[in-house]
């Protein structure tokens, strides 16, 4: 029996999950037991790597033994489901979860929108099904992103279901700390930075917590006050710890206030 959450969430991965922890699948879990569904229906999003083979069956590995798995191409002839607008629609809409992947945030919106993808993604998130993703699957969600797949980082306007920015990689790629900090301080919106191996996760556009797959990694949220700019850390659930890897993963954890 499937419970559809009627609230928006979205889960946003600074780095992580199938695509970049092959030993460890905490990030995920912690998703797919958002959606509250014993055996969750879950399509991926690979449109930022180019619907990459590769991804595609590394998707498949993690979550067909577990979870209803698909996936939507947009850049192949067969798109994984039928070619039909209407019916990726509906498929879309019928999801659990929605799994974006990391690649070109830039070439990913581009190809959305000449789909009308973008639209049925603000659809269902209304809807109450979960959306995620790492890198290009987390920068999305926001009104402004920092993006640096191609040259350097530069400002890019996402769907706007999150009125904030957001920067990833934030540990892993040091210039994207430096130049997050500049483009708030430039008048970016203030938002929030996460480090490899940490979720942002949001009930509507309110920040409920922070959880991560290692042990110190970090999260922070980011913005400009009286010309200087602040970056205030937030410590995340490690979802390692022995009392929330017993079972399903805890959802608990002191709440975040945005």
């Amino acid at each position: 029996m499937r419970r559809r959450v009627t609230e928006p969430q979205i889960v946003a991965l600074g780095g992580g999950g199938f695509s970049m922890e092959k030993d460890s699948a905490l990030l995920d879990d912690y998703v797919l037991a958002l959606t509250g569904a014993l055996r969750p229906r879950v399509c991926f999003l690979p449109t930022a790597s180019g619907d990459a083979d590769h991804y595609i069956v590394r998707f498949y590995r993690r979550f067909a033994p577990t979870c209803d798995a698909s996936h939507v191409s947009l850049f192949r002839r067969d798109q994984g489901v039928s070619g039909v607008e209407d019916d990726l629609e509906s498929h879309l809409l019928s999801q659990d979860l929605i799994y974006v992947g990391g690649g070109s945030m830039v070439s990913m919106l581009g190809a959305w929108r000449a789909h009308g993808i973008d639209k049925v993604l603000r659809k269902a998130w209304r809807a109450g099904i979960v959306l995620c993703g790492p890198s290009a699957g987390s920068l999305c969600w926001f009104q402004d992103a920092l993006s640096a797949f191609h040259g350097a980082p530069r400002c890019v306007r996402g769907l706007g279901l999150l009125p904030y920015s957001n920067c990833v990689h934030y540990d892993a790629e040091p210039d994207r700390r430096a130049e997050y900090r500049c483009f708030v301080a430039g008048g970016m919106l203030p938002g929030f930075a996460a480090e490899d191996g940490v979720a942002l996760h949001f009930r509507d556009t309110r920040l409920e917590r922070v959880v991560a797959s290692r042990a110190g990694a970090r999260a922070y949220r980011i913005e400009c006050q009286r010309g200087d700019v602040v970056e205030e850390r937030l410590d995340p659930v490690y979802l390692g710890d022995e009392r929330n890897a017993r079972g399903t993963p805890s959802t608990s954890g002191t709440p975040v206030t945005a």
